[in-house]
């Protein structure tokens, strides 16, 4: 049986049970992260800690009951309860407003957020890894605060849904001409052998696996800039991955049915595929 954390304590999942006003529910009022677990161990905590401890400030949430410490030790517990301490593993945190009568502004002061948590198994798509993946290009409707990370995601769920209905694994996300990332990851791209992503503003997440892309990127010497692609380009790159915390990196082989390069991942991007790999594992 399935346990979860709700507010406090651990349950059975189906005995899990959230009030219908809760402002989650109603408003997509809340913030979450998906972290990655390997034998147990927490790849980049502090990373995702953090984020969600700006997300909750950004939303005006209080952070009781879901301190960095507190979390942690859920994550870690829900991994072992559940039977998942061995191999690869995500926990899905969330925090929300709480339970209230509807109402667009916030409830009283002193309203209980509602922390979540569930564990679940995770295994990798080695082979698309590997092989790589096709990608759309779609334009980018969100609304102007990507940079936090909000259980409302109306826009990569559509998203999602036009790259699947495409037979692809993403959409690549451009707004004002200018490449952001992917509905659900960050992007990167070759262009006259530079490495190159969006950088850090409202219009895209602050990706904890694009942080350690950009730190392995400098460690290993690679031309790079964190500097906005052209939709107008996209013919003249040579190589395309995404990255997240279940996606790793992922090279986009082929872009609307065109080729990226020579259709295969390129070198850069394979370089960068093994070192973040030995980084997750510790090998």
């Amino acid at each position: 049986m399935t346990t979860v954390y709700l507010n406090g304590s651990y349950v059975p999942k189906a005995q899990a049970m959230i009030p219908v006003e809760d402002r989650g529910f109603i408003f997509g009022d809340g913030i979450y992260e998906v972290v990655r677990l390997v034998n147990g161990r927490i790849f980049a905590w502090e990373g995702h800690a953090t984020r969600m401890a700006n997300g909750l400030d950004g939303l005006r949430i209080s952070k009781a009951g879901a301190e960095s410490a507190t979390l942690k030790a859920v994550c870690e517990k829900l991994v072992a309860d559940n039977g998942l301490a061995d191999g690869e593993a995500t926990v899905y945190l969330q925090v929300s407003r709480g339970a209230a009568p509807r109402t667009h502004h916030f409830p009283p002061a002193g309203t209980p957020t509602t922390v979540y948590a569930s564990a679940s198994p995770f295994k990798p798509n080695f082979a698309m890894r590997d092989n790589g993946a096709k990608g759309i290009t779609l334009a980018d409707i969100r609304w102007a605060r990507c940079d936090l990370k909000t259980v409302n995601l109306l826009g990569p769920v559509l998203a999602r849904q036009a790259a699947q209905e495409a037979g692809a694994y993403e959409a690549l996300l451009h707004r004002d001409g200018m490449f952001t990332e992917g509905a659900a990851t960050n992007s990167f791209f070759v262009l006259d052998g530079v490495l190159r992503t969006y950088p850090l503003s409202h219009y895209i997440l602050p990706g904890i696996t694009r942080q350690v892309i950009v730190e392995l990127i400098r460690e290993l010497g690679l031309p790079f800039e964190e500097r906005p692609v052209a939709l107008a380009d996209l013919p003249k790159v040579s190589e395309i991955f995404v990255c997240g915390t279940t996606t790793d990196v992922q090279p986009i082989v082929t872009v609307d049915g065109t080729p990226v390069g020579d259709g295969k991942p390129g070198p850069m991007t394979v370089k960068l595929k093994e070192a973040f790999a030995k980084r997750l594992y510790g090998k």
